[in-house]
């Protein structure tokens, strides 16, 4: 029977040491150091599998931001080849601690190709058992990325923007509400789907709010008959600035203002010293990736998010 028990104070932050995998294995102790750092993860909430000699063979980390107590993903997943049954044993053993300590589901990114900090190799195998284990794709995105250098693209002119700082909240939810009517992203139209138009609406607000932001970054881009055009919400995550949230609504879309609003996300970042900025969106959504193109971005990632319910 496979132990899984909470990772010891000597095995913090190296978990699963990779023979002959120098990168790999500092970059996981970089980034889990990090998280324990940040409070985005805690000693207890490192679980391993324990291998024949004591040690881990296999890893899972309960993940949230920073100020939060209720855990929503887990990283750092690691399970040995050639044993499902401990991986299938892992999952549950985190999903079951993720539910004690409040959280009703819990997500899981698989990035592809494998790369720094978590090192997410066959990618096959870690799909099945994520799925074996009640895991579910809510969406297949892409990342993109921009290493900022040299001049940035001017702001669109046709464009009126109005920051949080000065016109509120709520401006905010009417406009998230509207492009949310019509989103071509599936975890928007789910959380629509399950919520409501305008629980949903607020739900992303809230959600993006759990980033580092200032109130002066967010903004609501009004086109030229005052009605609201696009909404951008940059902020930083504990390792990246990033393009938290951007959308142009239904009735001012096919004008280019996609591209427009990240660029103006990226203007926002840069000017408060951002050198890289990371963003997302659905793989279906090819206006959105038109755009993250079209604004400098390279697609560096695919990323499959699963979600398991708690």
């Amino acid at each position: 029977m496979t132990l899984i028990r909470i990772a010891r104070a000597d095995e913090l932050p190296a978990l699963v040491e990779h023979p002959g995998d120098a990168e790999r294995n500092a970059a996981t102790r970089e980034y889990l150091g990090g998280l324990l750092d940040s409070g985005c993860t805690r000693p207890q909430w490192c679980l391993v599998a324990e291998g024949g000699d004591g040690q881990p063979a296999g890893s899972a980390v309960l993940w949230t931001i920073p100020g939060h107590d209720v855990p929503l993903a887990m990283v750092l997943f690691e399970a040995p080849e050639g044993s499902p049954e401990t991986g299938t044993a892992l999952l549950d053993a985190v999903a079951a601690q993720a539910r004690e300590l409040g959280a009703t589901e819990l997500e899981h990114v698989l990035d592809s190709p494998a790369q720094a900090p978590q090192f997410q190799r066959d990618p096959q195998r870690r799909e099945e058992l994520l799925r074996g284990a009640g895991f579910e794709l809510i969406r297949d995105g892409l990342r993109f990325r921009r290493t900022l250098s040299g001049e940035l693209p001017a702001d669109d002119d046709r464009l009126d923007f109005r920051s949080l700082a000065v016109i509120g909240r709520e401006p905010f939810i009417d406009a998230l509400e509207e492009l949310l009517a019509d989103t071509a992203d599936a975890r928007l139209a789910a959380d629509v789907a399950k919520h409501g138009l305008r629980p949903a609406a607020e739900l992303l607000f809230e959600e993006t709010s759990g980033l580092r932001h200032e109130p002066e970054w967010w903004e609501v881009g009004y086109a030229a008959d005052g009605t609201p055009a696009v909404v951008s919400l940059p902020a930083e995550n504990p390792s990246v600035p990033v393009i938290g949230f951007v959308g142009v609504t239904p009735a001012h879309r096919g004008k280019g203002y996609a591209a427009s609003v990240v660029n103006r996300s990226t203007r926002i970042l840069a000017a408060n010293g951002a050198t890289e900025i990371r963003g997302d969106c659905d793989r279906a959504n090819v206006a959105m990736a038109k755009a993250f193109r079209s604004a400098g971005y390279e697609n560096f990632a695919g990323r499959l998010e699963f979600s398991r319910a708690l």
